[in-house]
């Protein structure tokens, strides 16, 4: 953390006061403003530090894939599906799961992630059969029991996406527990120097220089 403003001050108050705690947490800001560092702080500064911090880009990574990365999937559950597959939850257990780019999860994807906070307990894909099949069939399975803290973070207005439709309003509130907006430069334009001189002395360390001053 570099910055020495009233608003990353802020922001670090918020920070350590949220790591204290498992709530669920939603970061809010603009593209390139730290929102995935604040989420590593938060783990690592809390109970959790010694479970896994799992990561997961929602907007990198297929429709017809995303669901299986986060729950799993059984063996022969879809073509080339030739193993059980642990998904990104059940790596998560105990820790916390960093659902990154959350305002581009499909609307089908988002309410199954509802319904895992809501049961604690996560259903991989095909896992009540060993048939090829396309979609989780609910019926029979035996849903795994996760403990899972889970840390969002957006570059979109959830709230005009939710208006929209885009977005699921309860979904919304189970994430929003604990928002954190992260503030963009130009609201923190007196640590531009300090951020300079920070990068500055990283490039020169990494490429042997001396460094540049300002």
């Amino acid at each position: 953390f570099v910055g020495q403003s009233p608003a990353y001050l802020a922001l670090l108050r918020n920070v350590r006061e949220v790591s204290a705690s498992s709530a669920n947490v939603l970061i809010t800001g603009e593209s390139g403003t730290g929102k995935e560092v604040v989420a590593k702080a938060i783990h690592y500064g809390g109970p959790r530090a010694k479970a896994p911090l799992v990561t997961i880009n929602c907007a990198a990574i297929p429709e017809q894939l995303l669901e299986s990365e986060l729950f799993g999937h059984a063996r022969g559950a879809f073509t080339g599906a030739t193993s059980n597959r642990k998904g990104r939850f059940a790596q998560a257990d105990g820790g916390t799961l960093f659902l990154d780019e959350i305002g581009d999860m499909p609307l089908a994807l988002q309410a199954k992630i509802l319904r895992c906070i809501q049961e604690k307990a996560i259903e991989p894909v095909g896992s009540n059969t060993t048939q090829k099949v396309d979609v989780r069939i609910i019926g029979d399975t035996k849903p795994t029991p996760v403990d899972v803290r889970i840390i969002a973070a957006t570059n979109q207005n959830l709230v005009e996406a939710i208006e929209k439709g885009k977005f699921r309003r309860d979904l919304y509130y189970r994430l929003n527990v604990y928002p954190i907006i992260m503030p963009s430069l130009r609201e923190r334009k007196e640590d531009i120097p300090l951020l300079a001189e920070h990068f500055a002395l990283r490039a020169a360390g990494e490429m042997g220089k001396v460094p540049v001053t300002f």
